[in-house]
């Protein structure tokens, strides 16, 4: 059962075509009645995306970029977890476990793999090296699909830990942002054996108890204030997916507009940069046409956007296994966070400090926002080496 198998990407023909007669025969509502997407992704950017996925995009893009890195499967707890495995050419290097988020997947760190693995070829030195594991979450992309409740942060945290030491690696370091930063965290407080240190670029602690985090500076009551508007304007896509994730999944699989839109609005930063590549070609960093539709064409591809939906319903809803369960202790490893500026909200270093006693680096990156290793991999990449730097020794 703790075999690990190499793992290829394949399409068929079948299912491209599929795709293609689905996005022809869209459905359109009628244009939003504001200037902004205060009502949700609007028409003129949700149309532009469809016309460039029907007409000009690569559906084999996925498999190509995927197959062209070690990727593997292994069974941990019923779940067949698929990942990427890259190990660096410098034998010193640092173990690392990255988990994407949502609605994310390995393919938004498919270009950070680089400069993480080979730093020499990307302006760093040899010694900021990593062997790199890129994990799909239980129910994303290409890992299988739980049969059953109790796929938490920490059931999958746990799964992590399972992962490296199959691998081999009784030394690593953890990072991830959105629900990555969730299992991170986890993984974090859990503190398994071999786990020297963790990093994430979301504060998930922020968002579990804002008030109680400090308020008396202009970085805090800023941070406070986006954290507001997040939690009463902008996070329908949570709420649902935490609460009804079986009912919007039937959309989500029948519909790849419907899929697409769901996965574009996210957050207003993201959302603008994705809907203005879309309209003019200009991307923000590597937010590019291609790569937004790589993420998207994987979900729909594995059939995977209901069963990653309902990862919120297990993490966060009110219904969930593990709903009130008592709060795990802070962790004893050394803790490394970065800063994005387009962020759904800004995380000053107070807030860090607090909820993350063993706070080692503390970064504030000069480009990105919440999908950071996508947008701006190179400078994600820098973040994350300066973050795990002092452990190299240790």
């Amino acid at each position: 059962m703790s075999e690990i198998r190499p793992f290829t990407v394949e399409i068929p023909k079948d299912a491209l075509d599929d795709l293609r007669r689905r996005l022809a025969a869209t459905r359109w509502p009628s244009r939003e009645i504001v200037g902004d997407r205060s009502q949700g992704v609007q028409l003129a950017a949700l149309q532009a995306l469809r016309e460039y996925w029907a007409t000009e995009y690569d559906g084999q893009r996925v498999a190509a970029r995927l197959n062209a890195l070690p990727q593997f499967t292994t069974e941990i707890d019923g779940v067949d977890v698929h990942f990427v495995h890259v190990r660096s050419r410098h034998e010193d290097a640092l173990p690392l476990i990255m988990t994407h988020g949502w609605p994310g997947s390995v393919i938004e760190m498919l270009d950070s793999v680089g400069p993480l693995t080979d730093p020499t070829a990307h302006g760093g030195a040899a010694t900021d090296a990593f062997h790199l594991v890129l994990p799909s979450l239980p129910g994303y992309g290409f890992s299988g699909e739980p049969a059953e409740t109790g796929w938490d942060l920490l059931r999958t945290a746990r799964a992590w830990a399972e992962l490296m030491s199959r691998l081999g690696y009784d030394r690593y370091v953890a990072q991830g942002g959105d629900v990555g930063a969730g299992v991170t965290d986890a993984i974090g407080r859990l503190g398994p054996d071999g786990l020297a240190g963790i990093h994430t670029n979301l504060l998930v602690p922020a968002l579990n108890d804002p008030a109680a985090l400090p308020s008396d500076g202009d970085a805090e009551r800023a941070a406070l204030a986006a954290i507001k508007t997040f939690q009463t304007s902008g996070n329908g896509y949570f709420v649902e997916m935490a609460t009804r994730p079986q009912t919007i999944g039937y959309a989500l699989q029948d519909s790849p507009v419907a899929l697409a839109a769901w996965m574009i609005d996210h957050d207003t930063d993201a959302y603008y940069k994705i809907a203005r590549a879309f309209a003019d070609g200009r991307p923000s960093g590597n937010l590019t046409r291609d790569h937004v539709l790589d993420n998207i064409t994987a979900y729909w591809l594995t059939g995977t956007a209901t069963s990653a939906a309902r990862s919120y319903w297990e993490a966060y809803g009110p219904d969930s296994p593990t709903a009130g369960a008592a709060p795990l202790p802070d962790p004893r490893v050394p803790v490394g966070f970065s800063s994005f500026p387009g962020e759904i909200w800004r995380t000053p270093r107070s807030w860090a400090e607090q909820a993350y006693p063993t706070l080692t680096y503390f970064g504030e990156a000069e480009r990105g926002g919440h999908f950071a290793a996508w947008e701006e991999p190179e400078l994600f990449a820098a973040e994350v080496r300066a973050a795990f730097r002092p452990l190299r020794a240790a």
